[in-house]
């Protein structure tokens, strides 16, 4: 009586655990996307991920499109979180067939992000990323030059 109980309910929880490990290992597709991170969150009542969204922007002066992704390891989401608000490339992999939000709310699972340093305008016409200002008074900035006026909320 106790083998036919238990080893049916064994079979059936090893079977669904290859599932979810085969699931999380096999990628769909995976390639990258360029754009800015315009929102970055850690989400979840239970399972917590980061959630973001990168504009892309395919000319200048057309409407940006959203691509929606999700971030597992910490490590890549401090590299995005250091680079919001900057042209970057995310590394993503496309995983199907998972059962739940609690893997994360999107396919798309970033394992990488790169600071792009080229701008594309155009077919072969490239602009280079602007330098970053120094902050007023920050090391690098010039003496004498006007602070610049603070912001009003």
């Amino acid at each position: 009586m106790f083998k036919r109980l238990v080893l049916p309910l064994v079979v059936i929880a090893g079977l669904a655990a290859l599932y979810f490990w085969a699931a999380m290992k096999w990628s769909y597709s995976s390639g990258e996307r360029a754009g800015w991170v315009q929102k970055f969150s850690n989400k979840g009542w239970i399972c917590k991920t980061w959630e973001g969204e990168l504009a892309l922007v395919s000319l200048p002066g057309s409407t940006a499109e959203k691509f929606f992704f999700t971030v597992h390891e910490e490590k890549v989401a401090k590299d995005i979180t250091r680079h919001i608000g900057k042209r970057v490339a995310l590394h993503y992999e496309e995983k199907v067939g998972l059962p739940t939000s609690c893997f994360g709310e999107t396919r798309h699972f970033v394992t990488g992000v790169t600071l792009a340093e080229e701008i594309p305008i155009g077919p072969g016409i490239v602009m280079p990323a602007a330098p970053a200002v120094p902050a007023p008074g920050a090391a690098g900035a010039q003496p004498g030059a006007p602070a610049a006026p603070a912001a009003s909320r």
